[in-house]
C-alpha cells in the first residue's frame, strides 16, 4: 500500500508540473500558425479548418490546446515540445489547394519542440532548411503526405537527436547526399513516396544506431548499399518501388536483427540469397515485383518467425515434387505468390495456415473449382484472378464476415452467383470479370453496404432488374459486356464515380436520374439499343470527363450544352443517327484545351487504387490498347460515322490537349478551317467521306505529333502542304478519291512542278493515274473509336502496409 501511495504522489507530482502556463513566445507563434492556415483556407471553398483548432484560443493556456504537449523541468516554466498538426486540411488528393510552406515559419521558431508532426496538409514547396535547422532538439519529424519539392535540406542531417524522419508520399527530388552520416543518433528514417532520384548514398551506413529505414517509393537506382550492412541495430529495411538493380546481397544476414525486409517494386535479379535464412527474427519478407529467377528455396518454409511472405512478381519458379508435400512451420498472415509457375490445384500446404488473412495466387496456371476448405478459412482479401479455375462458387464463401476483397477475375467460373452472397457484408471489392457467370445477379447483394467496387463485366449475366445500391458507398460499376436488357439502369449509390453498361441489351432512353450522380466521371453505354436525343441534363453531370455512347440508336443534334461540361475530355458518340451541325461553342471543352494530369477514378479517402483496363481504340488504322495508366494524357473527340453537315467549327483548333479528332464518314461541306494547324498535341486526324471542298490548309505542317492523317473521298484541291509530318503523311489511300489533289506525298506533279525524280515522259500516263485512283476508291478508312472495358485490378496489398 506504501509504494502504491508513493507512485500516486509522483504521478500528481508530475501533473502539475506539466500544467503550467506555456511561454508567451510559443503561444504567439501557434496562433499566428492558425491565423495564417486560416486565411489560406479562406480562399478555397469548402475547405473547413478541422476541429482540433477549435481550442486555440488567446485567452487559454495553449499547454491545454488540442494537439500541443509541453512539459517543464520546474513548476514555474513549460515548454512546447510536441505538436501534432497532422490532417488539417481536409481534402482529395487531386485538389488543387495550396499551402505554402511559408505558414511553417512561427512553428520553427519554437526551439523546444521535440516531436512535429505536419503531415497530410497539402503543403507544398520547398522544405525551409535554414528555418528548420532552429529545432536542434527535434526527435520525432513527420511531413508525409504533403506537396514538398526540391531536395531534403542539409539542415536536416545536422539534427542529432532525430531517431524518427518520414518525408513520405512528397514531391521531393534530388539524393542524399553528404550530411546523412551526422545522424548518427537517428533511429528511424523514412523518406518513402517521393520522387528522389540517384543511388543511395554510402553515408547512411553512418547512422550507427538506426532503428529502421524506410525510402519506400522513389526513384533510387543502382544497387543496395554495402555500407547498409553496418546497421547493426536496424529492425526494418524497407526500399520497395525503387529502381534499385543488381543482386540482393549475398551478405545481407549481417543486418542479424532485421524483422521487416521489403525490397519489392524494384529491379534486382538473380536468386533468393540463402543468407537470408540466417535472418532468425524476420518477420516480413517483401521481394514481390522484381526479375528475381531461380527456384523458391525450400528453407522459407522453415522460418519458424515469418508472419508475410511476398515473392510474386518475379521469375521464380517451384519444385512441383516439393510443393505437395512441404510442411511450414511458420505461421503466415499474408502470402503472395502471384506469377510463380504455380500448376495444378492450389497448394494444400496452404489450408495448415489457420490465420491467413491475405491469399494472393493470381497469374498463375491454377486450375480445379475453388477448394471448400478455403471457403472455411475465412481468409480477409482473396485474389486467384488470371488463372484456370472452372466450376461455381461454393456458397460457403459468402457466409464469411471476415472477407473484404475477392477478385476472381479472367478464369472460367460459372453458373449462378450464390443467393446468400449479400451475408459477407464486410466486401469492399468484388471483381468476378471475364468469367462464364449467368443468371440474374441475386437481390441480397445490396446488402453488401461497405462495397466500393464492383466488377462483374464479360459474362453471360442477365435481366431486366438491378438490386438497389442507394445505401451503399458503391463507386465503381463495371457491368459491360453481358446480357442485361431494359431500360438504362440506376438504382446505384448517388457516390457512383464510374458507371460501365456497354455492350449490352439495354434500350430506350436517357433515365432522367442520372443527375443524382453529381459525382460521375465515367459513362459508357456504347453498343446497347439506346434511343431518342442526347439530352440537355447530361450537362448537369459537371464532373464528367468521360462520355461513350457509340454504337446506338440515338438521334438529333450533338446539344450546345454537352460542350459546357467543362471538365469533358473523351466524348464518342460514333456510328449513330445524329444529324445537324455542331456548334461553335465546342472550343469551350476546357477538358480538351488543357488535358488534366490524372483521372481520379475513386474517391481520395480510398486507399487502394484501381487501374483500368487499357482503353482500346480503332486508331491509326488498327486497334490499340492505351495503358490506363497513361490514359491521363489522352483527350478524344469522335463524331464519325453519323449524318452531321454543315461546316467544321472553326473553334476546334481551341482543344490544344486533343490527340485524336474523327469527324469521318458524315456531312460536312465547306473548306477544312486553318485553325486545325493549331491542335499541337493531335496525333490522328480523320476528315475522310465528307464533302469537304478546297485546299488542304499550310497550317498542318505545324501538327508535330501528327501521324496519321486522312481526308479522303472528299472534294478536295490543290496541292498537299509539304514540311514538317506532312511529309511523311505518304500513304495515297489517306488522299484518295478527291477532285485535284497533286503533290509529292501521292507522286502527282502539281502545275508549278517539275517532273517527279525517275519519271520518264514527265506526267504519268492518265490511264495509270485512273487505275490507281480506282484502287484508292476501294480503299475504306478504319474508324476511329475507342471501347473502355474498365476492367480492374486492384492494388489491394496497400491495405495490409504493402
Amino acid at each position: 500500500m506504501a509504494k502504491l501511495i508513493l507512485l500516486l504522489v509522483l504521478l500528481l507530482i508530475f501533473l502539475a508540473s506539466t500544467s503550467s502556463t506555456c511561454p508567451l513566445d510559443h503561444k504567439k507563434a501557434l496562433l499566428q500558425f492558425k491565423s495564417s492556415l486560416t486565411k489560406i483556407l479562406n480562399t478555397y471553398s469548402n475547405v473547413p479548418l478541422v476541429s482540433v483548432m477549435d481550442s486555440w484560443n488567446p485567452g487559454s493556456d495553449c499547454c491545454l490546446w488540442d494537439g500541443v504537449i509541453c512539459s517543464s523541468s520546474s513548476a514555474k516554466s513549460s515548454a512546447v515540445i510536441a505538436l501534432y498538426l497532422n490532417s488539417l486540411v481536409l481534402v482529395e488528393s487531386e485538389s488543387p489547394m495550396v499551402v505554402p510552406t511559408s505558414v511553417l515559419m512561427p512553428i520553427f521558431g519554437i526551439k523546444t519542440l521535440m516531436l512535429l508532426d505536419i503531415s497530410f496538409n497539402q503543403i507544398q514547396g520547398e522544405i525551409p532548411g535554414t528555418e528548420l535547422a532552429n529545432l536542434t532538439k527535434l526527435v520525432h519529424l513527420e511531413m508525409m503526405g504533403n506537396k514538398f519539392s526540391g531536395s531534403i535540406p542539409q539542415q536536416v542531417f545536422r539534427l542529432k537527436y532525430l531517431q524518427y524522419l518520414d518525408m513520405s508520399d512528397n514531391l521531393l527530388s534530388g539524393n542524399l547526399s553528404h550530411g546523412v552520416g551526422a545522424l548518427r543518433n537517428l533511429r528511424t528514417l523514412r523518406l518513402d513516396q517521393n520522387l528522389l532520384k540517384g543511388s543511395i548514398p554510402e553515408e547512411i551506413g553512418n547512422l550507427e544506431k538506426l532503428e529502421e529505414l524506410s525510402l519506400r517509393s522513389n526513384g533510387f537506382e543502382g544497387g543496395i548499399m554495402s555500407s547498409i550492412l553496418y546497421l547493426k541495430e536496424l529492425k526494418v529495411l524497407d526500399l520497395r518501388d525503387n529502381l534499385l538493380s543488381m543482386e540482393i546481397p549475398s551478405t545481407i544476414d549481417m543486418l542479424s536483427n532485421l524483422t521487416t525486409l521489403a525490397l519489392g517494386g524494384n529491379r534486382l535479379s538473380g536468386g533468393i540469397p540463402s543468407s537470408i535464412e540466417k535472418l532468425g527474427k524476420l518477420e516480413t519478407l517483401h521481394l514481390g515485383r522484381n526479375v528475381l529467377d531461380g527456384e523458391i528455396p525450400l528453407w522459407l518454409f522453415s522460418m519458424k518467425s515469418l508472419k508475410n511472405l511476398v515473392l510474386g512478381g518475379n521469375n521464380l519458379t517451384w519444385n512441383i515434387g516439393n510443393v505437395k508435400t512441404l510442411a511450414p512451420k511458420f505461421t503466415l498472415s499474408q502470402l503472395s505468390l502471384s506469377s510463380c509457375g504455380l500448376k495444378g490445384e492450389i497448394p494444400h500446404w496452404i489450408s495448415t495456415q489457420k490465420g491467413l488473412n491475405f491469399l494472393d495466387l493470381s497469374e498463375n496456371q491454377l486450375e480445379g473449382t475453388f477448394p471448400q476448405w478455403l471457403a472455411e478459412m475465412d481468409v480477409g482479401t482473396i485474389i486467384l484472378s488470371d488463372n484456370k479455375f472452372s466450376g461455381s462458387l461454393p456458397p460457403r464463401l459468402f457466409d464469411s464476415l471476415s472477407l473484404s476483397v475477392l477478385a476472381l477475375s479472367r478464369n472460367n467460373f460459372s453458373g449462378e452467383l450464390p443467393k446468400n452472397i449479400g451475408d459477407a457484408n464486410s466486401i469492399m471489392i468484388l471483381m468476378l470479370a471475364s468469367n462464364q457467370f449467368s443468371g440474374e445477379i441475386p437481390q441480397s447483394i445490396s446488402n453488401i453496404y461497405r462495397l466500393l467496387l464492383l466488377d462483374l463485366s464479360k459474362n453471360r449475366f442477365s435481366g431486366q432488374s438491378f438490386p438497389s445500391f442507394d445505401g451503399a458507398f458503391l463507386a465503381y460499376i463495371d457491368l459491360s459486356s453481358n446480357e442485361f436488357s431494359g431500360e438504362i439502369p440506376t438504382t446505384f449509390s448517388d457516390e457512383t464515380r464510374i458507371l460501365s453498361l456497354g455492350d449490352n441489351k439495354f434500350s430506350g432512353s436517357f433515365p432522367r436520374n442520372l443527375t443524382k450522380f453529381s459525382q460521375l466521371q465515367h459513362l459508357d453505354l456504347h453498343d446497347n439499343n439506346i434511343k431518342g436525343e442526347i439530352p440537355n441534363f447530361l450537362s448537369q453531370i459537371s464532373t464528367l470527363e468521360v462520355l461513350v455512347l457509340r454504337n446506338n440508336s440515338i438521334q438529333g443534334s450533338v446539344p450546345e450544352s454537352i460542350f459546357n461540361i467543362s471538365s469533358l475530355r473523351i466524348l464518342d458518340v460514333s456510328n449513330n443517327n445524329l444529324t445537324g451541325k455542331i456548334s461553335d461553342r465546342v472550343g469551350n471543352l476546357e477538358g480538351m484545351i488543357e488535358t488534366p494530369n490524372t483521372i481520379s477514378s475513386l474517391p481520395g479517402f480510398f486507399t487502394f487504387s484501381i487501374e483500368f483496363n487499357d482503353l482500346i481504340v480503332n486508331w491509326k488504322k488498327s486497334k490499340l490498347g492505351l495503358s490506363s495508366r497513361s490514359l491521363s494524357i489522352y483527350s478524344f473527340l469522335d463524331l464519325s460515322k453519323n449524318q452531321i453537315s454543315g461546316k467544321i467549327p472553326v473553334s476546334l483548333g481551341q482543344l490544344k490537349g486533343l490527340k485524336l479528332l474523327n469527324i469521318s464518314h458524315n456531312n460536312f461541306s465547306g473548306n477544312i478551317p486553318s485553325s486545325l494547324g493549331d491542335l499541337q498535341s493531335v496525333e490522328s486526324l480523320d476528315l475522310s467521306h465528307n464533302r469537304l471542298s478546297g485546299s488542304i490548309p499550310p497550317t498542318l505542317v505545324r501538327l508535330r505529333e501528327l501521324s496519321t492523317l486522312d481526308v479522303s473521298n472528299n472534294m478536295l484541291t490543290g496541292k498537299i502542304p509539304v514540311g514538317g509530318q506532312m511529309d511523311t503523311m505518304a500513304d495515297p489511300a489517306s488522299y484518295a478519291n478527291n477532285s485535284g489533289l497533286c503533290g509529292m506525298q501521292i507522286h502527282v506533279l502539281c502545275a508549278d512542278q517539275g517532273p517527279p525524280p525517275g519519271a520518264e515522259g514527265g506526267f504519268r500516263r492518265e490511264e495509270e493515274q485512273d487505275a490507281d485512283d480506282e484502287k484508292w476508291f476501294l480503299w475504306e478508312g478504319a474508324g476511329i473509336g475507342y471501347a473502355v472495358g474498365l476492367l480492374s485490378t486492384v492494388g489491394i496489398v496497400y491495405f495490409f502496409g504493402y
